[in-house]
């Protein structure tokens, strides 16, 4: 399952851009910054316009990103996926059957080389590499774990979508309404 064919995955940055997604044919839709109190109601809208929330855990204010966090988001919130820094908390989709994205900052080889290990011992649905501008990164990335990968940050032009999936990518997150005009 690659998101049903979507290649980019916009990523909500605010209540009215998350409103606005609402009105396109994105299925999948990723929900960065956002405050505990309003998950419920979010997750209802989007269930009303049948799309599918892939929640950013790091970026909920209000609530830890610990297992604690990633059980009451799994039991109670009930989006489609998790996304994390935290292992832990993905491992927690991942045991739930939510789709669990590992999101890795990948800054120098000794990053590089410390995600290789983790990702030895844990298998994510899929990871978002960070940033997501560099297609030769990605590359050996998917090559590495055989897991299905994202291209996050930093993504600003129609150009860098199609050269992260050129080089293996499955899709592209990103904030730029530009390029959600493009692809709905």
């Amino acid at each position: 399952m690659h998101f049903n064919g979507q290649k980019v995955l916009p990523a909500a940055k605010s209540i009215k851009d998350f409103e606005k997604l609402m009105k396109t044919r994105f299925e999948y839709i990723v929900l960065l910054d956002s405050h505990v109190a309003q998950l419920k109601s979010l997750i209802n809208l989007a269930n009303r316009h049948h799309k599918k929330v892939l929640l950013h855990v790091d970026l909920i204010q209000g609530l830890r990103s610990d297992e604690y966090a990633a059980e009451f988001l799994c039991q109670s919130i009930k989006p489609a996926g998790l996304i994390s820094t935290r292992t832990p908390v993905v491992s927690i989709a991942k045991k739930k059957s939510l789709i669990a994205i590992q999101r890795i900052f990948l800054l120098d080889t000794h990053a590089l080389s410390t995600s290789y290990r983790l990702l030895k011992t844990f298998k994510p649905d899929y990871i978002e590499v960070l940033p997501g501008i560099m297609p030769h990164i990605i590359k050996e990335v998917a090559e590495n774990t055989g897991i299905p990968i994202l291209a996050g940050g930093l993504i600003r032009t129609i150009e860098e979508v199609n050269e992260s999936i050129g080089a293996g990518a499955v899709a592209a997150t990103t904030s730029s309404e530009r390029i959600w005009k493009t692809f709905f």
